[in-house]
């Protein structure tokens, strides 16, 4: 829907966004900026803020700095004070001045550079807030809540951190924090460290939550005010997730809510716009594109994607002064099950493909970028996708393969090249993307052309502009190589290579793969639709069969090294 309004309906001056539509029928108080909210450019969110019907707030964004934190010229206002009224245990009515204060990830400024690279700035989170909170609490405000776009990353505070939520909660002046960007749950069992509490529901001490993604739950604050003087404090408190559904055992899913009619009611002429929008066709696939194996063989789903990147930048780098370069391709799955479910998966069966698959085959709406690196680069980007696997025993059974702290959309495969991952050798970069160990080696027997990769040669490598211009810290990523930007997004890229194709064929080439490990056998989860696909995946030689149930509605198999 996000993308058929920004790209294909379009909006004008006096448009409400349905996304705003349908939370101006809840009826927020405020809200602040996450980085997603840049995708589109500043003219088109311009257009989105401007149908709120609730201000929004940011401090640590602005056209430009000043000297100082509050002489920055803010793109929206960094803060504000709600007044509104209490009633006590006794009946009687009381006023009371909340502050809100928003933060977004600094590193907006590299996830969305082309828009916002010429315009604007942005400040450190916790620095921002050390600036602001106080001048919030010398307005007025006598309780303090901060809308936190940021995750929560145990450990001492750094500089620019894009996950501070954690050392945000420890800026005097702050009763509580509606965190996010994670798309994780807290309280829960998702964070662990000094400072966190998922008992109280705490961060430093104070309450703040973390409601998942997709709208999966309702986070929940309770705070318990006494009278302080002319003021007011926190006398206790309360932090909860409040799910929307449950999960049966059969694997169902029970609502464990109501629709809200009046955001129904709001966005029900775009939501069916926008099914027309998917349903169209766009060309046939004769082999079935799915996700299920996408981490532990070579993949369809990833396949085509980086077919379409290949096809789209040999052409604009034609007559430049990189056409003579070898293109690679870099891409992820985006759909692996994880913390999505069990039905979490691209599934694509053979037949007519319509923008709705495509949409399944990439999540976002990322631009086409492409950088120019060594081979040596190549190697280490590889390495850096190899930290998703757990280090294993050679010839120990069925240990954990994954590491669940390694998101999948950072398990970049590169395309053009073949090579094998020993996971019997240590990472050389943790989840990440920090460096653990600088002579670690899992990327073994990387060929180019049939023949070893030189370290020293140059590759093009088609990407998009989060990865390329350094989300996820992959090396030779980080906005200094971008040699191609183009103007398409990666979604509409595939589009156009399968009306161009007219039917695709997809199948997995198999150009990486496990290292052997002495007979090893590893465990690893996928969704239960996995099974149809079995033979498919062995086809591609890789050693695996059934091995029962696993948690949460997930299938479990083992592979043998």
């Amino acid at each position: 829907m996000a993308d058929y309004i920004a790209y294909s309906r379009g909006m004008k001056e006096g448009d409400i966004h349905p996304v705003i539509a349908g939370m101006n029928s809840v009826g927020y108080d405020c809200g602040t900026l996450g980085n997603h909210e840049f995708n589109y450019g500043i003219p088109f969110l311009d257009l989105v803020n401007a149908g709120a019907a609730f201000p929004i707030v940011c401090a640590n964004f602005a056209r430009s700095l000043g000297d100082t934190p509050d002489k920055d010229d803010f793109y929206v206002r960094p803060w504000l004070i709600l007044d509104r009224e209490l009633t006590d245990g006794a009946k009687e009515k009381h006023p009371i001045r909340i502050g809100i204060i928003g933060f977004v990830p600094p590193q907006i400024m590299q996830w969305d550079r082309g828009h916002l690279e010429a315009g604007f700035a942005v400040r450190d989170i916790l620095e921002a807030a050390r600036a602001h909170v106080p001048a919030l609490r010398a307005a007025g405000a006598q309780i303090v809540i901060a809308l936190s776009h940021s995750g929560i990353t145990p450990g001492p505070e750094a500089a620019m951190m894009e996950n501070a939520s954690l050392r945000l909660a420890g800026v005097e002046g702050i009763d509580a924090l509606i965190t996010g960007h994670a798309h994780r749950d807290f309280p829960g069992t998702d964070f662990e460290g000094e400072g966190i509490d998922n008992e109280k529901g705490t961060l430093m001490g104070k309450p703040a939550v973390m409601a998942g993604f997709w709208g999966s739950s309702m986070g929940l604050i309770d705070l318990m005010l006494e009278r302080d003087g002319d003021g007011w404090r926190v006398a206790g408190h309360e932090a909860t997730l409040r799910p929307i559904f449950e999960r049966g055992e059969d694997r169902s899913v029970k609502p464990l809510v109501e629709d809200f009619a009046p955001a129904i009611a709001a966005t029900a002429q775009i939501h069916q716009e926008t099914l027309e929008y998917v349903r169209a066709e766009v060309g046939q696939t004769s082999a079935p594109l799915h996700s299920y194996f996408a981490l532990v063989a070579d993949d369809p789903s990833v396949q085509i994607v980086s077919l379409a990147q290949v096809w789209y930048v040999s052409q604009l780098l034609k007559g430049t002064e990189h056409e003579a370069l070898p293109i690679l391709s870099a891409a992820a799955p985006f759909k692996a099950g994880g913390r999505g479910g069990p039905e979490y998966y691209t599934d694509v069966a053979v037949g007519p493909v319509a923008i709705k698959n495509v949409a399944d085959l990439y999540l976002y709406p990322n631009t086409l970028q492409a950088v120019r690196i060594t081979g040596a680069q190549v190697k280490d980007w590889l390495e850096r996708s190899a930290g998703i696997f757990n280090r294993i025993e050679p010839g120990k059974p069925d240990q954990a393969l994954i590491n669940p702290e390694f998101p999948s959309y950072n398990f970049d495969v590169i395309d053009g090249v073949s090579y094998r991952i020993d996971i019997t050798q240590p990472s050389k970069y943790d989840p990440k993307g920090e460096l653990l160990d600088a002579s670690a080696s899992r990327i073994l027997d990387l060929m180019w052309n049939g023949a070893p990769i030189d370290p020293a040669a140059e590759f093009i490598v088609a990407s998009n502009n989060y990865r390329a211009g350094g989300g996820g810290k992959f090396p030779g990523a980080d906005g200094s190589t971008v040699i191609l930007v183009a103007p398409d997004t990666n979604r509409d890229v595939i589009v156009r290579y399968i009306v161009d194709q007219g039917t695709i064929a997809p199948a997995a080439d198999a150009n990486w793969g496990f290292a052997p490990a002495g007979g090893a056998t590893v465990l690893f989860e996928t969704g239960p639709k996995a099974a149809d696909y079995l033979d498919d995946v062995r086809a591609r030689g890789l050693q695996i069969e059934p091995a029962g149930d696993g948690a949460d509605g997930f299938a479990q198999f083992r592979i043998t090294l």
